[in-house]
């Protein structure tokens, strides 16, 4: 009798195959930002497996549900979740940040499945805001979700836009912060701290869930739950680990620039129990 998997086991096994394909895609294109990638693969699982309403063969369908990369330097991630669920081929993966590839090094919105092109931080969120009150006023259902970074709320522009949110109670907006604690240069507390971040934003008038970024349950049940109150926008932070998975890159500032050699491939892939 053949066993069906259950759809907490396809969110982790879906998650660790983001993982070893950003693994490849970076090694092959010699670039950085894995350890970005590797921190919000259950997330990116969890929202294309669970949440989302989107259909592959249709990415303008305007019904569909709208998830803005803030962190762009991160988007192999989502390049490798939108291959998986059948927006464009897997074999374009090995084409990221080459010459002439299909895929750049941060998110573009020339391929199918990307809403928005990111890459400096603080623009994400206040994009997506602008999504979910273009909705409002046009009386849309889709909702609209935003992935920021520790980097993205050190922006200005970012908390304009958790101001705005909440003035104007977007309750279809919600934000998942991947909360890993290291930026390019520093350990978050070291370089800016956000702490108390919960305090900082429920005092702003949203509504606030925090959760082990890691573990597809508590995502699951904090992501469909959104709204969590009625007219205010939503926050999850998931608190997460930089380099999940790969133990030489677990909770260091060296993975956020830096790719690995064969040697260490090798060595992630088999960690990950990939082959």
């Amino acid at each position: 009798m053949q066993v069906t998997e259950t759809w907490v086991e396809q969110c982790s096994r879906l998650a660790t195959t983001i993982r070893s394909h950003c693994l490849r895609m970076t090694h092959h294109g010699k670039s950085g930002h894995v350890g970005s990638m590797l921190s919000m693969a259950e997330i990116l699982a969890v929202l294309y497996e669970r949440i989302l309403r989107v259909d592959p063969a249709r990415p303008k369908w305007p019904e569909r549900d709208r998830l803005i990369l803030s962190k762009g330097h991160g988007g192999g991630a989502l390049y490798a979740v939108l291959a998986e669920h059948g927006f464009f081929p897997r074999e374009w993966l090995m084409t990221y940040y080459c010459d002439e590839g299909k895929l750049m090094g941060h998110i573009s919105h020339h391929v199918p499945g990307v809403e928005f092109s990111t890459g400096s931080l603080g623009h994400g969120l206040p994009v997506a805001v602008g999504m979910a009150i273009a909705a409002r006023y046009r009386s849309q259902k889709h909702k609209i979700y935003c992935i920021v970074s520790d980097g993205d709320i050190n922006e200005g522009s970012t908390w304009e836009a958790i101001f705005f949110a909440a003035q104007h109670h977007l309750d279809n907006l919600t934000v998942i912060l991947d909360y890993n604690k290291v930026q390019a240069l520093g350990f978050t507390k070291d370089v800016l701290d956000l702490e108390p971040l919960t305090e900082k934003l429920t005092s702003s008038h949203w509504s606030v869930r925090e959760v082990d970024g890691h573990k597809v349950l508590e995502l699951e049940k904090a992501l469909s739950s959104a709204p969590f109150e009625p007219g205010k926008p939503s926050w999850v932070t998931a608190h997460t680990i930089k380099g999940k998975g790969v133990s030489f890159m677990e909770n260091t500032v060296a993975c956020h620039y830096g790719s690995v050699n064969d040697e260490q491939l090798a060595q992630a892939l088999n960690e990950l129990g990939v082959h």
